[in-house]
C-alpha cells in the first residue's frame, strides 16, 4: 500500500486548506447560526463559494458535476475541510447529506437521480435519513425497527416515529427506513413537505455543527408512491451497510481536521504561555499530551488511509470500518480533550475555538453506532473466525 497522494491530490488537498483558512474560518463568528447549526443563508453563502473554487461536492461523480474522488483521494479533502466546522457545509460533504449521495449514486434509478440527486449535488438542496427511532424501536440495533410500510394500490402506506434526525429541520428530502410486512426492511424516497410529514421540534444537542439540527419526525399515513422506492423492496439493511461503511469512515475523516485545529491551537498557545518561569510546552507534562496528541492523529490517520485504500480496491470493508471507526473516534476525541486540558481557562470558554470542537466532537463517539456496538460486531467476527479455522 502506497499512501503518497498523487501531484493532483496534492495540489487538491492544499487548495481546500487554503480556501478554508481565507473563505470559511472568517464566517465561523457568524451571526447565522443556532445551537441547531448554521442557517440555510448561511449554507448558501458558504455553498457558493466552495462553487466559486470549484470544490464543491467533490466526492460526487464528474457526471454528477462532482470531481469524482476515490477513498484516498477523499482522505486528503476531507481533514482539510473538516479543520473549520463549517469546512464541511461548505463543500457539501457534511452528514448525512455526503452519505446519501453516495448511496443514491450506488442505487437510485435515473428518474430519481434526475429529481432528487443532481440539486443536491448542486448544493441546492439538502436531505436527512430517518432510521433511528425512539424506544422500543431501532437504534444501534436497526433489527428493531418499528416504522411500517403497508402495500396500498401503487402506493406504499408509512406509519412510525423516528428521532435524532440529522438536518431534518429544512430538508428537502428525505429517505425513510420502513419495517415491511415479511419483517423486511425498504427505503424510500419522499419530498419532505408530503401530507403526512410532521417535524414535532428539534432536540437539544451538544453539538450545533449540522445544518438543521436534530429533529423528531412523525410519519401518519404517509403515501409514498411505489416509483419512490430506493433500490429493491426487502433490500432496506443490505443498502445501509452500503452507505454506512463509507459514511463511518468520512466522520473520521472530517473529525480528524477539528483535532488537528485543536491541537494546533493548543501548540501554540503552550509554546506562547509561561509559567513556573518557562514555557507550558517544556513542562514535561504538557509536553507528553503534545506528543500523545502527534501518536494519535496518525494513528487515526493511518486507519483512515487503510480503510480508504481497501475500499478503493472493491473490498466491503464492514469490519475495518467498524475498526477505523473506533479507533478514530476515541483517538480524536483524546487530541481535542488534551488540547482543553493544556489551554485551562482558555479551553473551557468561548474564548477559543477548542470549547466548540469539545462539544461537537464528544458526540462522535456515539454517531454511526457507539464505540461498544462496534467492538461487540468485530468481537464476533473475530470468534467467528477464530472457529472456523479450528
Amino acid at each position: 500500500m502506497n499512501f503518497d497522494f498523487s501531484p493532483e491530490i496534492c495540489a487538491l488537498r492544499d487548495r481546500t486548506r487554503d480556501f478554508i483558512a481565507e473563505q470559511v474560518i472568517p464566517l465561523e463568528n457568524d451571526e447565522r447560526q443556532s445551537h441547531h447549526g448554521p442557517s440555510e443563508a448561511l449554507r448558501r453563502e458558504l455553498v457558493a463559494r466552495a462553487r466559486s473554487a470549484g470544490l464543491l461536492t467533490p466526492h460526487a461523480s464528474v457526471a454528477l458535476g462532482g470531481l469524482g474522488l476515490s477513498h484516498v483521494a477523499k482522505a486528503a479533502v476531507f481533514e482539510e475541510a473538516g479543520y473549520s466546522w463549517l469546512g464541511p457545509t461548505a463543500l457539501n460533504i457534511h452528514a448525512p447529506d455526503e452519505g446519501n449521495i453516495h448511496l443514491l449514486e450506488e442505487v437510485a434509478t435515473p428518474a430519481q437521480k434526475d429529481r432528487w440527486l443532481r440539486p443536491q449535488v448542486a448544493g441546492q438542496t439538502r436531505s436527512c435519513f430517518a432510521m433511528t427511532e425512539p424506544a422500543p424501536g431501532a437504534g444501534a440495533d436497526p433489527s428493531m425497527l418499528t416504522t411500517t410500510a403497508v402495500r396500498d394500490g401503487d402506493d406504499y402506506l408509512i406509519q412510525g416515529h423516528k428521532w435524532f434526525i440529522t438536518g431534518a429541520e429544512g430538508a428537502d428530502y428525505a429517505i425513510v427506513m420502513a419495517r415491511m410486512e415479511d419483517g423486511s426492511a425498504t427505503m424510500f424516497l419522499t419530498d419532505m413537505d408530503r401530507p403526512g410529514i410532521t417535524l414535532e421540534r428539534s432536540m437539544d444537542a451538544m453539538d450545533s455543527c449540522f445544518t438543521g439540527g436534530h429533529g423528531v419526525l412523525r410519519f401518519d399515513q404517509l403515501r409514498i408512491p411505489a416509483s419512490d422506492v430506493l433500490g429493491e423492496v426487502g433490500k432496506g439493511f443490505r443498502y445501509a451497510q452500503v452507505r454506512l461503511a463509507p459514511a463511518r469512515l468520512t466522520h473520521c475523516m472530517r473529525w480528524l481536521g477539528q483535532a488537528r485545529r485543536a491541537h494546533d491551537i493548543a501548540l501554540e498557545y503552550a509554546s506562547r504561555r509561561t509559567a513556573f518561569g518557562k514555557p507550558l510546552a517544556e513542562h514535561e507534562g504538557v509536553g507528553f499530551m503534545l506528543a500523545d496528541n502527534d501518536m494519535d492523529m496518525q494513528t487515526a490517520r493511518l486507519h483512515i488511509w487503510h480503510t480508504a485504500w481497501l475500499l478503493d480496491q472493491g473490498q466491503k470493508c464492514n469490519y475495518e470500518s467498524s475498526r477505523a471507526k473506533v479507533v478514530c473516534s476515541e483517538a480524536e476525541w483524546r487530541v481535542v480533550d488534551r488540547c482543553v486540558q493544556i489551554l485551562g481557562g482558555q479551553g473551557v470558554t468561548g474564548e477559543s475555538p477548542v470549547m466548540r470542537i469539545f462539544m461537537d466532537m464528544r458526540a462522535f463517539r456515539v454517531y454511526d453506532g457507539p464505540s461498544e456496538v462496534h467492538r461487540w460486531s468485530m468481537a464476533r467476527k473475530l470468534v467467528q473466525q477464530a472457529q472456523r479455522t479450528d
